[in-house]
């Protein structure tokens, strides 16, 4: 018998360790030649790494979560004969992008997270990629406080001598009252004995109905691509002065242009609002070149694009994802909502390769129907800015008749936020940006105006 250290191996340019997303394999188990060892996550590339020799698992580095430097050991497996333990780490291309589990707790049942890709696991916020391995909580049911009437007879005796109708136990039931603890005065406990204790003799104050069915406390601990994600939040918090400008939109006449569109699409794809919100975009960049910009902090030196390499957000069971769709300026609503609907695919099934995950020169999120009163989104960083569509609500407005006078109609508008870079937009820029926006949302057949 031998012992093999399988070391990690090199698995990109500059990369000096690897976090532990997930073990295929446990001590103890019998692995074969080229079977699968471990899930690594480098950046936004998940590399799965394969065992180069059949044995026996004797040893693991770590826990998920948990770092391990280039070269160092990984899993040290014993083997039947004796094996040449390799010299130099092999490089190993990442073929994995995007997102993996995320470990629920220490004592969870292993088991074996399905690769990238190979179908749906109840997507967040859209999507279908394995990226939550949380169990589903099952709630506490309720406890019945007191035992039910008798058809017959006088209602039960509760604990402490005291009598009480069916209606006030159910309902003391409902609010998680002990009867025993309600003072009252006659020989029953009434609606207002309940009140009484709920306003003056619960030490506990209210509890409302079904408040026994909270969840139970849960350690999560934060890996993968929750993990990246909550490093990259905090740098661009950390070191971006951001603002967020607000202005409402009104898109009844996009609306009504976005349905006459949809009526003659044939076979092209059914358009939402975002496609033309992209379009609208991307034809007012070329004024306002500080948006579409990515600073570089070292170096203290923007680039300013002249093409829209812009991003999505997109929500998956693992966190927030940007895919990027490339040459935007280039397409027309139709490709537009082609591209959108095939990365946000991708992103939710974690196919999404490397380059289409990185570049993005703005980025735009949509929250759709949740999108609220206003949002202030955090920037991409290295981008400048990201722009936010918030919910289209229908409100009465003053317009101005023909004739002269006002009339009062019902319009759909929309509030945009857009956020940015303090060190590099002025609020004046962002400000200008917007209402030139506003400008061709609210007069859309400028969209396809030359």
């Amino acid at each position: 018998m031998a012992r093999f250290s399988f070391r990690l191996p090199d698995i990109g340019e500059g990369i000096s360790e690897a976090e532990i997303v997930a073990w295929h394999v446990a001590v103890g188990d019998r692995v074969e030649e080229d079977g699968r060892l471990a899930d690594m996550m480098t950046d936004k590339a998940t590399v799965e790494m394969e065992s180069p020799v059949a044995g026996t698992v004797v040893e693991l580095a770590g826990e998920p979560g948990d770092q391990v430097a280039i070269g160092a050991t990984l899993v040290v497996i014993e083997t039947e004969g004796e094996v040449v333990q390799p010299a130099e780490p092999e490089r190993v291309e990442a073929e994995n992008p995007g997102v993996e589990e995320v470990a629920t707790s220490p004592v969870a049942e292993r088991q074996d997270p399905p690769r990238h890709g190979e179908g749906d696991h109840a997507q967040h916020g859209g999507g279908g990629a394995p990226l939550d391995a949380t169990p589903a909580d099952v709630p506490h049911q309720a406890t019945p406080l007191h035992h039910p009437a008798t058809p017959d007879g006088p209602p039960p005796r509760e604990r402490g001598g005291a009598l009480a109708s069916p209606a006030v136990r159910a309902r003391a039931a409902d609010l998680g009252i002990d009867l025993s603890a309600v003072r009252h005065d006659g020989p029953h406990i009434r609606h207002a004995d309940l009140d009484a204790y709920l306003r003056y003799g619960s030490a506990q104050g209210y509890r409302a109905p079904n408040a026994s069915r909270a969840r139970p406390d849960e350690t999560v601990k934060v890996i993968g691509m929750r993990r990246r994600i909550a490093e990259n939040m905090a740098a661009a918090k950390r070191h971006i002065p951001h603002f967020t400008y607000v202005e409402e939109i009104d898109v009844t006449a996009l609306e009504a242009m976005r349905a006459d569109l949809n009526d003659a699409r044939g076979q092209r794809p059914k358009l939402t609002m975002l496609p033309l919100l992209i379009v609208a975009i991307c034809r007012t960049l070329p004024d306002f070149p500080m948006l579409n910009a990515r600073y570089d902090d070292d170096a203290g030196v923007v680039t300013r694009f002249g093409r829209v390499h812009l991003g999505m957000a997109a929500q998956t069971d693992a966190g927030l994802m940007v895919p990027v769709i490339r040459d935007a300026q280039d397409m027309n609503p139709w490709q537009l909502a082609t591209e959108i609907a095939r990365l946000a695919e991708a992103a939710r099934t974690g196919k999404a390769k490397s380059e289409e995950l990185s570049g993005g020169t703005i980025t735009v999120t949509s929250l759709g129907p949740l999108g609220g009163i206003a949002t202030t989104p955090v920037i991409n960083r290295p981008e400048v800015a990201i722009i936010g569509p918030n919910r289209i609500v229908e409100r009465p407005v003053f317009r101005a008749r023909p004739g002269g006078g006002e009339e009062i109609v019902k319009a759909k508008l929309m509030n945009l936020s857009i956020s940015c870079d303090h060190r590099v937009v002025d609020g004046h820029d962002a400000a200008s940006y917007v209402q030139a926006l506003k400008r061709l949302i609210e007069t859309p057949v400028l969209l396809f105006a030359d």
